[in-house]
């Protein structure tokens, strides 16, 4: 997280962030004075760097890799996975660990970036808001976000932005410095900041504009997650992170805290900010194989999970790299879908991470990597066609 300079902690931010009583907001030089310090030692993580305390002793948490001796049937597995960048690999079949690989100096038990992984996840955390009956899909997002009306998103459906379906002017080549994407890593701490910015995500989001019409057209925009984690935050009054924890991570039996990058504001990064580690990865891919049980625990309803895999229309997708690789494929509440006779689908991030679900063989397949490039359909083929080839030993 970037530190502030002794400003107002709250310049900028979130209504919700603003203590209450106080008669003037808190800075750096005051926020463990009374009365700050009712709110501030709440929030300390919100505006000082922090690291993690990890839930478990080391000595405890530490275990031997599981090898990759169940997969000896794949073809060059090892030199394809270093060509490949990859930092960590686990693959569980029903629900249980066959196989891990990481490169020397790896630690598996350590977090990594998931990039837009994260998406697929705070798809997750939505659709238990859904079925809670507290996010209909079908209403417009400023019912639940009025700051956003008037914006590209405040028209659309909550189900349209969950496909990435809205008409909003939002270039996503990472390579631009002139592009919106590139100004979202700005605001989020990710990139030096430009005078000119937005001073925090909210207000970047508020004015985003687009042409209105939405639901025609598949345009794959990381600015509709943090609109979806916005009304997570306005729905539940709680920090983004907050709600994920609650309502997603603490429920699936994670080894390791996960971490997300929080702007100036404090508004995690949910379109690509999630860091943990390859196993618990691999337990969210477990969770969507399973119908949304865990362990016997419930976290997210059959009906979104089939709802999810079921896919949209691929007409809107029509014409895109991934359909080129995944012909049919479709994007759904924030999980590609490929249509394939085998009915896989998956999470991916930019520069290799991946959670691949086949239920087929009930395989899930969790990888980081950290490619050279942010993607290109090469990569995308190369791993559609060694995941497959991974699920397909010993099924």
């Amino acid at each position: 997280m970037t530190s502030l300079q002794p400003q107002s902690l709250t310049d900028g931010g979130h209504p919700s962030r603003i203590p209450n009583g106080s008669i003037s907001e808190p800075t750096l030089d005051t926020w463990q004075d009374a009365p700050h310090n009712r709110w501030a030692l709440a929030h300390v993580a919100e505006f000082v760097p922090t690291a993690p305390i990890a839930h478990l002793p080391a000595e405890t948490k530490a275990r031997p890799v599981a090898r990759l001796d169940a997969l000896a049937a794949v073809p060059d597995l090892v030199e394809r996975l270093d060509q490949s960048y990859t930092d960590g690999l686990v693959v569980l079949r029903d629900g249980k660990l066959i196989a891990e690989y990481y490169p020397e100096g790896v630690d598996p038990d350590g977090v990594h970036l998931l990039m837009s992984v994260s998406k697929s996840i705070c798809g997750l955390t939505v659709g238990t808001l859904v079925d809670e009956g507290l996010i209909d899909p079908s209403r417009r997002v400023d019912n639940y976000v009025p700051d956003l009306a008037g914006s590209a998103y405040g028209d659309a459906t909550v189900q349209q932005v969950l496909d990435m379906t809205v008409d909003v002017d939002y270039d996503e080549d990472y390579r631009n410095p002139a592009s919106e994407v590139q100004a979202q890593d700005r605001i989020a701490g990710w990139r030096p900041r430009l005078p000119n910015d937005p001073p925090n995500t909210y207000s970047f989001l508020a004015a985003l504009r687009g042409g209105g019409r939405h639901g025609v057209k598949f345009l794959y925009c990381s600015a509709g997650t943090d609109v979806l984690a916005w009304i997570v935050e306005n729905v539940t009054g709680l920090r983004y992170h907050e709600a994920v924890s609650r309502r997603l991570w603490s429920k699936l039996g994670c080894e390791s805290d996960a971490l997300i990058t929080v702007d100036a504001s404090g508004f995690g990064f949910a379109n690509g900010g999630i860091s943990c580690s390859a196993r618990d990865l691999a337990r969210v891919g477990r969770l969507m194989l399973d119908d949304g049980l865990i362990d016997g625990r419930r976290v997210v309803s059959p009906e979104w999970v089939r709802r999810t895999i079921e896919g949209g229309d691929p007409d809107t997708a029509s014409g895109t790299v991934f359909q080129r690789v995944h012909p049919g494929g479709t994007y759904s509440n924030q999980w590609w879908i490929t249509h394939s006779p085998r009915d896989d689908y998956y999470a991916a991030g930019i520069h290799g991470q991946f959670i691949w679900v086949d239920p087929s063989t009930r395989t899930v397949v969790a990888k980081f990597s950290s490619w050279p490039e942010p993607v290109t359909e090469r990569w995308n083929r190369v791993h559609a066609q060694l995941f497959r080839e991974i699920c397909d030993v010993g099924s």
